[in-house]
């Protein structure tokens, strides 16, 4: 075994760990899970937001937003709003009810991280996050960009 496949099982086993709980916080609290807050901070920082936006910012498949998506306008956070320029398009934005709870639930998911990480010191919690913002711009820049297992 190389020395990078130990990394790499910490490395998915950490983020599986901190996003279930954080996830979990949230269900307690907001009704709704991490994947849900991941889109509404998506659709609320997109300017002009579709589903291949958050498709590419989340390497999953088309379907999988497109029913994401569908359930957050099922729950009232969101809606579909036919593209300016391209009438087969839809343009996603929050409700009322969306930003609310995008609002309510920030402030949740950075306290539940900064309780989770507090065993880290601040110099290496800094380190970590420039070598993972290099690699996961190597990932997204390099050959397999845009690539998953659904597609």
């Amino acid at each position: 075994m190389s020395h990078i496949t130990p990394i790499f099982t910490d490395l998915v086993r950490v983020e599986t760990r901190l996003y279930n709980a954080v996830s979990a916080r949230l269900r307690v609290e907001r009704g709704l899970g991490l994947g849900q807050f991941e889109l509404l901070e998506i659709i609320d920082r997109v300017p002009g937001c579709r589903v291949l936006d958050i498709v590419g910012e989340l390497a999953i498949t088309v379907g999988a937003v497109s029913k994401a998506v569908d359930r957050l306008v099922a729950a009232g956070w969101c809606v579909r709003v036919a593209h300016p320029q391209d009438r087969r398009s839809s343009v996603l934005r929050l409700t009322s009810a969306g930003e609310e709870q995008l609002s309510a639930s920030r402030p949740i998911v950075e306290s539940e991280l900064i309780s989770l990480t507090a065993a880290i010191p601040p110099e290496d919690l800094a380190r970590i996050a420039s070598t993972l913002g290099i690699l996961r711009a190597s990932l997204e820049e390099g050959p397999t960009a845009g690539r998953d297992e659904g597609t």
